[in-house]
C-alpha cells in the first residue's frame, strides 16, 4: 500500500515538473499583478495551490490523473467537474481540468466502465460550453473534431439527458439517489439533488419543469452548433442550431415572466410559473435566449438588493424569499462560487460589464475576508450571504452545522482565480483561435498579468500611469475597452483613452 501511494505521489508530482511547477511563481500559471490590493494576489497563489492537492490519480478511469471536486474520494460530478475546467484553463499544462471530462465521456457514452462512482449522471449537462471556453484558450482544433466528429461525445450527452428516465439503470456505479430527470416535450421533471442546487427553496413547488435544465440544454445546443463549425461538419452545426432555436422559443414561451421581467420554473400541472428566483434564472441569458430588452429588465429586477444584489451578492435565493437563510444553509441563501460565476458571465453576453464586474470584485473581497478573519484560514464550499463566514448546512431538521465543506478548490477556486483574473482585472475574453485579448481596463491602479499563455502565445499585459506596456512571443491584437491594437512580438506601448 504504500509503495502505491507513493507511486501515485511521484506520477502526480512528475506530471507537475514537467508543466514547469516551482515553489512561488509557477511557470505555466499566469502572474497577476494588482497593486490596490496585493492580498489578492495571494489569495489567487492560495487557490491554485489548495487545487493543485486536489489532483487525484485513480487507476481505471480513462484519464488516472484527474481534478477531484474536494467532496467525495469514491466519486466523480458533473457539474463540478465542468466548472473546475474553468480556473484549470488557465493552466492547461499543470491541471488535467479538461482530461477529468473524458472520465464522464468515456464511461457514459464509451463504456469504458469507471472504478468511481459517477455520482448524478443527470447532473447539469453543459460541457460544450465548456468545451467552448477551453477551446479559446488552447486552439486544440483536433480536440474539437474529436469531440464532435470522432466520438460525438457531446451529441450523445445531449441526447443521453432527452432520453434518461426514473429508473434508469447503467454498467457502472451511482449514488443510490438515482435518475430524476424526464424530458417532457415543454420541459424537464428534475430533481434538487441532480440539480446540484441541494436544498433549494424551488423544491416546494415540486412537480416542476425546471428553468436551468432546459436552459443548460439550449446551451449545449448553441455551443455543439458552434463546436461543430470549428470542426468542419457542417451538418451536426445546422441539427444543432435548429435544436436551440426549438428549445430556445420554448423557454421565452413558457418560462418567461413579463410582469417581473425574468425566467422562472414552471409547475407541470398548470404551466404556471413559480416566482422563486434563484440564479438558474440567469442559465437562459447564458443561453443568450432573451432578447437585450428582456435581459435588461432581468438586471433591473433581480441583481436588487432585496433579491439576488446585496453587499454579498449572487445568494442562491432572494433574500425576500421566505426560505432564505441568512446564515446560508446551503442553498437557501448561500453565496456559491458556480452559480454567481455563470451568473457573472451570462451579464458579460449582454453587455453588463459593470454588473459584472462589481459583483464579482464583491464576491472576491468576501472570500479574501473570509480567508483572512475566520479560522481555519481556508477557501471554502460555499459561504455565508450576510458575513465573513462559511455558510452554515442543517443536516436534519434541529440540527445546524456551522461551516460547509473546507479546502474547496474544487470550484470554488473560480473566485480567487478566475473571477480575478477575468472581472477584477478585467481580461474577459482571451480567444487563441483569432489571437485575440479583449481587455476591460476599468481600475486606476497598477495592474496586469504576467505570463498569460493562449495558443502558443505568452504574454505579460500591465497598465501603469496611463500607459499599457505589452511583452509577447508572438503577435496578437488586443482589445482595450473596445479599441483595437495590433501587438507585434517583442514590446509594445499603448497609449489608451480611458
Amino acid at each position: 500500500m504504500i509503495m502505491k501511494k507513493l507511486h501515485i505521489l511521484l506520477l502526480i508530482s512528475s506530471t507537475l515538473l514537467a508543466a514547469g511547477c516551482g515553489e512561488n511563481e509557477e511557470p505555466g500559471i499566469p502572474s497577476p499583478v494588482f497593486d490596490a490590493r496585493p492580498e489578492y494576489v495571494d489569495f489567487y497563489r492560495t487557490a491554485w495551490e489548495q487545487a493543485k492537492a486536489h489532483i487525484k490519480y485513480q487507476p481505471g478511469l480513462a484519464q488516472p490523473l484527474y481534478m477531484d471536486e474536494g467532496f467525495r474520494d469514491e466519486a466523480i460530478w458533473i457539474w463540478d467537474s465542468e466548472f473546475m475546467v474553468l480556473f484549470c484553463k488557465y493552466a492547461p499544462k499543470v491541471f488535467p481540468g479538461i482530461q477529468t471530462l473524458d472520465n464522464f465521456y468515456y464511461t457514459l457514452h464509451g463504456n469504458a466502465g469507471s472504478p468511481l462512482s459517477v455520482w448524478h449522471p443527470d447532473n447539469p449537462p453543459f460541457f460544450a460550453w465548456v468545451e467552448n471556453d477551453y477551446y479559446k484558450f488552447t486552439g486544440d482544433k483536433a480536440h474539437i473534431k474529436e469531440l464532435i466528429s470522432e466520438k460525438q461525445f457531446l451529441q450523445k450527452h445531449f441526447e443521453l439527458f432527452n432520453t434518461m428516465k426514473p429508473g434508469t439503470k447503467f454498467p457502472f456505479p451511482i449514488c443510490n439517489i438515482g435518475i430524476a430527470v424526464e424530458y417532457k416535450g415543454i420541459g424537464y421533471n428534475w430533481n434538487s439533488w441532480q440539480s446540484g442546487m441541494d436544498n433549494t427553496p424551488r423544491k416546494r413547488e415540486m412537480p416542476l419543469f425546471w428553468v436551468d435544465a432546459i436552459s443548460q440544454q439550449a446551451l449545449s445546443a448553441l455551443y455543439i452548433s458552434r463546436l461543430a463549425r470549428v470542426a468542419g461538419d457542417k451538418a451536426v452545426e445546422q441539427e444543432y442550431k435548429d435544436k436551440y432555436e426549438e428549445l430556445k422559443e420554448k423557454v421565452n414561451r413558457y418560462y418567461w415572466d413579463e410582469e417581473d421581467g425574468c425566467y422562472y420554473d414552471i409547475r407541470e400541472g398548470d404551466l404556471s410559473r413559480t416566482h422563486i428566483l434563484t440564479p438558474a434564472s440567469f442559465w437562459p441569458m447564458l443561453a443568450e435566449i432573451p432578447s437585450q430588452e428582456q435581459a435588461e429588465a432581468m438586471v433591473r429586477f433581480a441583481l436588487q438588493d432585496d433579491k439576488l444584489g446585496g453587499a454579498v451578492p449572487w445568494t442562491s435565493v432572494a433574500r425576500d424569499d421566505v426560505d432564505f437563510d441568512p446564515d446560508g444553509n446551503y442553498w437557501r441563501g448561500s453565496m456559491w462560487l458556480p452559480t454567481a460565476y455563470m451568473g457573472i458571465k451570462a451579464l458579460e453576453k449582454y453587455g453588463f460589464f459593470e454588473q459584472a464586474d462589481s459583483t464579482a470584485e464583491a464576491i472576491l473581497d468576501h472570500m479574501w475576508q473570509t480567508y483572512s478573519q475566520y479560522e481555519p484560514h481556508t477557501i471554502w464550499e460555499c459561504y455565508n450571504p450576510s458575513k465573513p463566514e462559511p455558510a452554515s448546512k442543517a443536516t436534519s431538521a434541529s440540527t445546524r452545522v456551522k461551516s460547509v465543506k473546507a479546502d474547496f478548490c474544487g470550484w470554488s477556486a473560480l473566485g480567487p482565480i478566475s473571477l480575478f483574473i477575468e472581472n477584477v482585472l478585467g481580461f474577459y475574453e482571451v480567444d487563441a483561435p483569432s489571437a485575440t485579448v479583449r481587455w476591460n481596463l476599468h481600475q486606476s491602479c497598477r495592474h496586469g498579468i504576467e505570463k498569460l499563455s493562449f495558443g502558443n502565445t505568452v504574454t505579460d499585459i500591465l497598465y501603469e500611469d496611463g500607459v499599457v506596456t505589452v511583452k509577447t512571443n508572438r503577435p496578437y491584437t488586443l482589445y482595450i475597452n473596445g479599441a483595437r491594437y495590433a501587438i507585434h512580438r517583442g514590446k509594445n506601448t499603448i497609449h489608451p483613452t480611458i
